[in-house]
């Protein structure tokens, strides 16, 4: 498993993330948080009779789990999914294959489910946050087009919220964070509890004085 650090303006790691994305790590640098990248390899199939809840938390844990071997630090693992109905949607194959899923999820509302465990000292915390995405009706040439831009190649369900794929999301019910890949608020709650220290402290320190 390699490692490499990811500082955020040159600050030193405070948590390792187990993932590659680079929207994660993004999210977290929005915080404050810089992590050190330590992708976790596992299997990511799902077992027989697994929801598609309990197969994304999973995920999140294993990866968090085989992210941490070795490190000092509290170590994130999350996994976000699309669920249409009871299918999940995970990474397109090939063009024909993301033209399916945009046409499943055209004209209806689905769900992003969007798992975050964090393992530390104190054992693991985890958390599952559920947001509903409602897309307006997607033509065949729009489909076309927006494959031909290579934004949907790595992402789940086909699309991008937070790229081209906005101009098909008519409302959103729940964390748009999540949606993106990371769900702050909870994330945030997380890391805290794990004594990561959010926009260089300035946050906790006001969380302690509220209590």
């Amino acid at each position: 498993m390699s490692c490499h650090a990811h500082p955020d303006r040159d600050s030193h790691p405070v948590l390792r993330l187990a993932s590659a994305s680079p929207r994660r790590r993004e999210l977290l640098a929005s915080i404050g948080v810089a992590v050190e990248v330590a992708p976790a390899d596992i299997d990511e199939s799902p077992r027989k009779g697994e929801s598609p809840e309990q197969f994304v938390s999973r995920l999140a844990r294993e990866k968090a789990k085989a992210g941490h071997i070795g490190s000092a630090l509290p170590t994130l693992g999350a996994d976000t999914v699309v669920v249409c109905g009871d299918v999940v949607f995970g990474k397109p194959r090939d063009e024909t294959h993301a033209r399916e899923m945009l046409t499943a999820l055209s004209g209806r509302a689905h769900r992003v489910l969007s798992a975050v465990a964090v393992i530390g000292a104190g054992g693991m915390r985890e958390c599952l946050v559920a947001t509903q995405v409602v897309m307006r009706r997607i033509e065949e040439a729009e489909m076309a087009a927006y494959w031909a831009t290579k934004e949907p190649v790595d992402k789940a369900g086909g699309y991008a919220i937070q790229g081209r794929a906005a101009i098909f999301i008519e409302r959103l019910e729940g964390s748009y964070s999540a949606v993106v890949g990371l769900p702050l608020n909870e994330t945030a709650s997380l890391l805290r509890a794990h004594g990561v220290a959010l926009w260089d402290g300035a946050l906790n320190d006001v969380a302690s004085d509220a209590r």
